[in-house]
């Protein structure tokens, strides 16, 4: 898939516009509560401390990635509400926000270390982003997840 088409954006919690918090809840939403039948609270409380990016085509959101700093959730910082709409998905866009999440924390904090929460049927995956498994799976909001940590100790 080419990406040139597609507008990335990373915001900070008080750079976004109202309108766009709202289609990043909207987003998220969509596919981790109704896509995903998990009855969780998405708006955790967490996402004024994080950096957000945004993927556009045109004017739809069509992907997403939080990037939390260490601390708030975990010792070190963390991604996570990865997303990608369906029609996008396969694509390898999945695989792009990973890597730019990675980036931007190295450049925000000088760390390669990370800790995330994953659904269990994306280890594979995950793992092919230089993470590993960590404990044993636990469920979170009614889905199979683990803990993987990348480059070091929790």
């Amino acid at each position: 898939m080419t990406y040139s088409n597609l507008n990335w954006s990373w915001k900070s919690f008080d750079q976004l516009s109202k309108y766009e918090l709202y289609q990043i809840l909207s987003f998220r939403q969509s596919i981790f509560v109704v896509e995903q039948k998990s009855w969780y609270l998405d708006a955790d409380g967490l996402d004024k401390y994080c950096e957000h990016l945004t993927v556009m085509k045109d004017d739809i959101l069509v992907g997403y990635l939080r990037l939390m700093p260490s601390g708030k959730r975990y010792l070190t910082p963390s991604i996570g509400r990865i997303s990608v709409l369906e029609n996008f998905r396969g694509k390898s866009l999945g695989s792009e926000l990973v890597k730019e999440g990675l980036k931007k924390s190295e450049e925000l904090y000088s760390s390669l270390k990370m800790t995330i929460s994953a659904q269990e049927y994306l280890i594979n995956f995950y793992e092919s982003h230089g993470f590993r498994v960590i404990g044993e799976v636990y469920d979170e909001d009614g889905i199979p997840h683990v803990e993987m940590i990348r480059n070091g100790q929790k």
